[in-house]
């Protein structure tokens, strides 16, 4: 019997939405009755959805699309899953502009909407928020060294904001994915992604709807007691 999570009345903000993990996880928030909207660099289009194109790294933009969000001024969940990896490279030989736009969409733009966000669920009295971090985040992956420093930031800034926060009952919590079969991973090449499936403990890449399970049941009355916390999804390949 395949799981089922009951968000009806919940609206739901997914960003990096239109594809890849970010559509598993919209997909998933229908499915389980939530209002959801989606903010994406790229045009996102999806039956039942609202959508804007939106690039978190921009604050402007982002004050502009949450007055157009914002249903009643309430959104009760928070889904931060843009992302950008860019290339695998060595940090000597990666250029300033390269890494500073991994460090911006990752870690800045999270930061960003989550603040302009938090004083609607601090006047609501409720709320969840799920970052999004990665298995380089926990552990540092060689030639991705900007990408790990920015999924670091992702899960320590998740574990301040979880104190901050739980006194007014908002949860916030990081889930850090390890290689998930996503056009982002595909891109790295064949020999990549196999040397990552051989590093797996299951030998096979995870796929984005077991992500969208663990948010979705992140944001369920289930998960009460989870404030300020990393989940990995890797396979068994993280080692804490």
């Amino acid at each position: 019997m395949p799981n089922s999570y009951d968000l009806t009345g919940k609206s739901a903000l997914v960003t990096g939405g239109a594809k890849g993990i970010g559509r598993a996880i919209v997909d998933r928030l229908l499915a389980s009755g939530a209002s959801v909207f989606v903010w994406d660099a790229m045009p996102a289009k999806i039956a039942g959805v609202s959508s804007e194109v939106v690039d978190v790294t921009q604050p402007d933009q982002i004050a502009s699309a949450l007055k157009r969000t914002a249903v009643d001024s309430r959104i009760d969940i928070l889904v931060n899953s843009a992302g950008y990896l860019g290339r695998i490279h060595p940090f000597d030989g990666h250029t300033a502009a390269e890494w500073q736009r991994i460090v911006a969409v990752n870690l800045i733009g999270t930061m960003q909407v989550t603040q302009a966000v938090i004083p609607l669920m601090l006047r609501q009295r409720t709320g969840r928020i799920i970052n999004f971090g990665s298995l380089a985040g926990k552990e540092g992956l060689a030639n991705l060294a900007a990408y790990s420093a920015a999924s670091g930031g992702v899960i320590a800034f998740t574990k301040a904001l979880g104190r901050e926060l739980v006194g007014h009952n908002i949860l916030v919590n990081c889930v850090a994915p390890g290689p998930i079969e996503t056009d982002m991973i595909e891109s790295l090449g064949a020999d990549v992604v196999n040397a990552m499936i051989a590093d797996s403990p299951m030998k096979r890449l995870g796929s984005p709807e077991e992500v969208a399970h663990l948010v979705a049941w992140l944001c369920t009355d289930a998960s009460s007691f989870n404030a300020g916390a990393v989940f990995d999804m890797s396979g068994g390949r993280a080692r804490y």
